[in-house]
C-alpha cells in the first residue's frame, strides 16, 4: 500500500468542516495537490467516466426530483453520518424530509476515506474493461499498488458476471448509464463492496444483497421448472 501526503487542499465547500479534501498523491511527491490523481487521465481523455466515478464514490443518490420534503439530490457521503442537529447547522431538515428519503440518504453514508478507496477502486476496474483506454505507467503503479495487477479485459458485472465493455459508458442517453455502480450489499459503501454492473442487473438486485438475490432468483427458476415438468 502506497503512503499518501494526505495534505488538507483547501475548499469552498460548506461542509469543510466536516471533512477536509486530502491529497491522495504519493507522500513525498512534486508539484500541486491532487485528492483524485488516479482520474487525472480518464479525466482528460473521458471526462463523463471520471465524473461519475468519482459523483458515484463520494456523493449519494438522494431523490430524482427536487422538492423540501424530496431532500437534497445529492450530498457527500460523509456529510450524512452527521445526526439531524448537526445537519440543521448546513440547512438540512431530516425531520421534513419524507421517512423512505431521509432512511435512503442515510443508507448511502460512508466516512471519506471508505469513499475515497471506492473511487480507486471503480477506477482499477474501469481500466479492466474490454476497450478501455491503457492507464500510464505511473497510474498503474498507484492503483495496482492499492488492488493488486491489472488485468485486460476481466471486469465484469458485479451481478450477472459478464464481460463489461467501456464503451458502455459512452452510450449513456438522458442520465440513463449502461453502466451503474453496484453493491454487494446496497448497505455498504467501501471497496470490497463495490464494482460496475448493468443498469438492469442493477435495477433487478434494488434492495436485495447479492446472495439473496441469487437464492431469489435460484427460487424463481426452480418454481418455473416444477411447473413446466
Amino acid at each position: 500500500m502506497l503512503e499518501l501526503c494526505l495534505q488538507k487542499i483547501p475548499s469552498r465547500s460548506k461542509f469543510d468542516d466536516v471533512q477536509p479534501h486530502l491529497c491522495q498523491r504519493e507522500k513525498g511527491h512534486s508539484g500541486s495537490h491532487d485528492e483524485f490523481p488516479f482520474l487525472r487521465e480518464l479525466k482528460a481523455s473521458h471526462p463523463s467516466v471520471a465524473n461519475k466515478i468519482k459523483r458515484d464514490a463520494t456523493m449519494t443518490t438522494g431523490a430524482a426530483w427536487k422538492s423540501e420534503e424530496a431532500g437534497p439530490n445529492r450530498i457527500l457521503r460523509w456529510v450524512m453520518l452527521l445526526s439531524d442537529k448537526e445537519l440543521l447547522r448546513y440547512g438540512i431538515r431530516m425531520k421534513d424530509l419524507k421517512p423512505q428519503v431521509a432512511a435512503k440518504l442515510r443508507e448511502k453514508a460512508a466516512p471519506y476515506d471508505a469513499c475515497m478507496e471506492v473511487a480507486k477502486k471503480l477506477t482499477w476496474l474501469a481500466y479492466q474493461m474490454s476497450d478501455a483506454p491503457v492507464p500510464t505507467a505511473q497510474t498503474a503503479t498507484y492503483l495496482e499498488a492499492h488492488f493488486g495487477t491489472m488485468r485486460p479485459h476481466s471486469t465484469t458485472c458485479l451481478v450477472c458476471r459478464a464481460p463489461l465493455s467501456f464503451n458502455l459508458f459512452l452510450k449513456a442517453v438522458r442520465g440513463k448509464a449502461e453502466i451503474e455502480t453496484g453493491h454487494k450489499n446496497p448497505r455498504e459503501h467501501n471497496a470490497e463492496n463495490v464494482g460496475f454492473a448493468h443498469r438492469e442487473c442493477n435495477i433487478a438486485q434494488g434492495a436485495k444483497t447479492l446472495p439473496e438475490f441469487y437464492r431469489w432468483i435460484a427460487e424463481i427458476l426452480e418454481r418455473v421448472q416444477q411447473q413446466q415438468s
